[in-house]
Parts: C-alpha cells; sequence; structure tokens
C-alpha cells in the first residue's frame, strides 16, 4: 500500500468519529457528604450513622485479622449470581440439611452492620475468622476518572441490596425457618438483624441507596437500578403480612416493616421526574436528597429510564389500595410510555459490527432505556461519558455488552387495561 492509498485508508476510518454526534458529557453523582447535610439534622444523624457503622464493620474484620496475624483478609468463594441460596426449591427441601448448611454459612457471612455483600458463594462452607466478607466486585473495565471505582478497592459492596444482594438472603433464611427444624434462634437472629439493617439503610426521604453503610458516589443515591429498591420494599411488605414463610416475625418487626414499605411507597411517588409540568417515569438512580434523576457508571447518565420504571409501575398498579397519587403517577407513566414506544426498529447483531439498531417492518413496540429528561429522545452512553443521540455510534464493546433497548412496558400494558377499569383516570 502506498502513502497516498494509506493516508486515504486513514481518512475513511476517521470520518465516522469526527462527525459523530456527541450531544454531552456525562458528570458524576453527588455523594451524600457531612458537608451536604451539615444543616439538615435528621439527613446529618444519617450519615454520621453510615460513617459509625462502616468503621465498626471494618474493626471487627481487622480485629479477626489481628488475632491470626494477618496482614491481608482471606478472599472468599466468588460467584456471579446468588445460586447458592435458591428461592425456587420445593417447600419440604429448606427443611433439609443441605439447606440448613447453607443457612449457617449465609448466617456466618452476615457483615455486623447486618446485611450481606454480592458476587459472593454463600453456599460453601461457614466463613472462617479473617476472611473478607465481600468477594471482588471490581470492574475489570475501570479507567482513567471512572464513576465506578471504588474508594477502597478492598471495602466493595460491603452490604448492599445490587444484584438482589441481602434480600434474597433474608427471603432463603425465612424459608429455612419455616421450614421448622430445631435450634431456629441463630437463624431468626440473623433474620431480625438484616431487617433492622434494611431499617438503618432507609434514609429520610424513605428512599433506599445501594450500599449501606454509605459508600459515597452513585452508590448513595436513591436506586430503582436492578430493582434494587422495589426488592426491599416488596421483602418489607411480605415481612409485614406475616404470612405464609414470615408468619414467625416478630410483632414490632411486622409493625415496624409496615410503616418502611410504606413510607418507600411514598418516596418513589415522590420522585416521579415532571418535566414541562408533566409527570413522566423514574430514573435509575436519584439523588438522595434533591430526588433528581442523578448518573451511576460512566455510561449512565441522569434520564429517565424505561425498564426500572416499568418494573415501578408493574409494582403500584399491585398495590390493592392505591391512593390518589398512586393512581395518577401510573395514568401518567402509561402516558409516557405510550408517546416514547419505538415501532419498525430491533437491536440486533448486524454482521461482524456488533448490534445496531436497524428498521425491521413489523417489530416493536420497544424501548431505549435511557430517554433525555425534557425532550423525550432516547440517549446513549459510552465509557468514556459521552453521551450520543445514536446508539449506532458507540463503542463496539458497549453496543454489545449492554441492553440499550427493553420491552418491559409490554407487560404494563396488559396489566394497565385491566387495573385502569378499577382505577380510572379523573
Amino acid at each position: 500500500m502506498n502513502h497516498r492509498t494509506l493516508a486515504l485508508a486513514l481518512a475513511v476510518l476517521t470520518v465516522p468519529a469526527a462527525f459523530a454526534s456527541i450531544i454531552g458529557t456525562n458528570v458524576p453523582a453527588k455523594p451524600l457528604t457531612a458537608e451536604r447535610v451539615a444543616n439538615l439534622p435528621v439527613w446529618k444523624t444519617y450519615v454520621e450513622n453510615s460513617a459509625r457503622q462502616r468503621l465498626a464493620d471494618q474493626a471487627a474484620l481487622r480485629a479477626e485479622m489481628k488475632t491470626l496475624g494477618l496482614k491481608e483478609s482471606i478472599e472468599p468463594p466468588k460467584s456471579a449470581s446468588p445460586k447458592a441460596t435458591p428461592l425456587d426449591r420445593p417447600a419440604s427441601w429448606y427443611g433439609s440439611a443441605e439447606a440448613r448448611h447453607i443457612a449457617d454459612c449465609v448466617v456466618s457471612f452476615q457483615t455486623p452492620a447486618g446485611g450481606w455483600a454480592k458476587h459472593t458463594d454463600f453456599g460453601q462452607h461457614v466463613r472462617a475468622a479473617g476472611e473478607a466478607f465481600a468477594g471482588d466486585s471490581n470492574s475489570r473495565f475501570l479507567i482513567t476518572n471512572d464513576f465506578d471505582a471504588p474508594t477502597d478497592v478492598k471495602w466493595n459492596y460491603v452490604g448492599t441490596f445490587d444484584n438482589g444482594a441481602t434480600t434474597t438472603e433474608l427471603r432463603f433464611l425465612a424459608k429455612v425457618i419455616s421450614a421448622g427444624g430445631t435450634n431456629n434462634a441463630a437463624l431468626t437472629a440473623a433474620f431480625t438483624r438484616g431487617i433492622h439493617y434494611i431499617l438503618a439503610a432507609q434514609n429520610p426521604h424513605g428512599g433506599w441507596p445501594q450500599v449501606w453503610p454509605l459508600q459515597g458516589g452513585y452508590h448513595d443515591a436513591v436506586t430503582f437500578n436492578d430493582d434494587a429498591m422495589l426488592n426491599v420494599i416488596k421483602l418489607l411488605r411480605d415481612v409485614a403480612s406475616g404470612q405464609k414463610d414470615f408468619a414467625f416475625a416478630a410483632p414490632e418487626v411486622r409493625a415496624q416493616a409496615e410503616a418502611s414499605w410504606k413510607q418507600g411507597v411514598d418516596c418513589i411517588l415522590a420522585a416521579q421526574i415532571v418535566a414541562n409540568g408533566q409527570r413522566t417515569v423514574w430514573g435509575q438512580q436519584h439523588d438522595a436528597l434533591t430526588l433528581q434523576p442523578a448518573s451511576a457508571r460512566n455510561y449512565e447518565m441522569p434520564s429517565a429510564a424505561s425498564s426500572e420504571s416499568g418494573t415501578i409501575m408493574l409494582f403500584l398498579m399491585e398495590l390493592p389500595a392505591p391512593g390518589s397519587n398512586a393512581v395518577v403517577a401510573v395514568h401518567a407513566a402509561v402516558a409516557w410510555f405510550e408517546k416514547t414506544k419505538i415501532m419498525g426498529k430491533s437491536f440486533q447483531v448486524v454482521g461482524t459490527e456488533s448490534r445496531k439498531l436497524v428498521a425491521s417492518p413489523g417489530s416493536g413496540p420497544i424501548w431505549a432505556r435511557y430517554y433525555e429528561v425534557g425532550t423525550d429522545k432516547p440517549i446513549f452512553g459510552d465509557r468514556d461519558q459521552t453521551i450520543h443521540d445514536d446508539v449506532n455510534e458507540l463503542s463496539r464493546e458497549r453496543r454489545k455488552g449492554y441492553g440499550w433497548f427493553k420491552d418491559t412496558a409490554k407487560r404494563v400494558f396488559q396489566h394497565y387495561a385491566k387495573w385502569a377499569k378499577l382505577h380510572p383516570q379523573k
């Protein structure tokens, strides 16, 4: 290849980047800091309690390590999902020796605060002294100025609601306790401590962060992402009912759970995004203080999020006696979903180009994962923090490795028709 041919080839390769429609740059979420809450007494207490508990959790592990003469904590077994604590086995299995062994392992990995980590296999063995409470949850894609970079790589997601953590362990313990057997006092105590952990993590607005004690960054935000907050609310609702797996729960625990989950619903309704004077939907994360949409990872911008909003609406339509605010919220969100649906397109693999949004007559509806607040235009983020209005302009890795389009709202419309007859729009 001569120099002129090479120059032309390089020019062709650089054209897409030169004309890429970058419409903005993502900015990191604001953590809950002592400075932000200095003049807010209730919030100041919340942040101070978090800091105190974090230090206590870390001190407990350090004390074990010191006793054993360890300079580094023991790495626990890693798992990408909570397979060790299944919730779909026959009721009789939860009374088995196998289930009891897993429950004992789960209890041993409960943090001093009362929660559990993610990405850790709790079914292999009882935690040893000096063994870390959490496996490695650090992203393998971390880059300079990455929003996901932990302040302490050795203390990351130690107590979290992300990926079903904590709520899954508590539901598992409840099933084992309810199955009967002997010496359930330790399991019941661990369950109760887990509920108190959830109550302590709930912020003054009624929302839950992704990580507790607070970790900083976007982890401090009210987290709807991956249904983290809904998982907590649904667990508390079920505990409060005192039915089925939760009949053993003490009356005072049930009463606390009842008040807490209802406050959580109030937070959901307060966080619904209002744009141009109209209620719309919800974001993945909302700033804990302002309840405005917040960013998360580099490619997750403050926005209206279709998938999380869909599951929130399904939950609101489950409420046996929804208040007027909940009814208004659902009707408004359905109108937003109707307005933003995408027809005649699909997000699919195209040759060797990874996934792209292409014309697909007859397909749909689908919804973009994120929409710009105020314009309702689909937006997409990349690892370099750039925000785009065309998913096909993203890096190959991000197009391949992220669910940029969802159809969660299909289920919303399926339930809405019947629900709307019972709760008509006024």
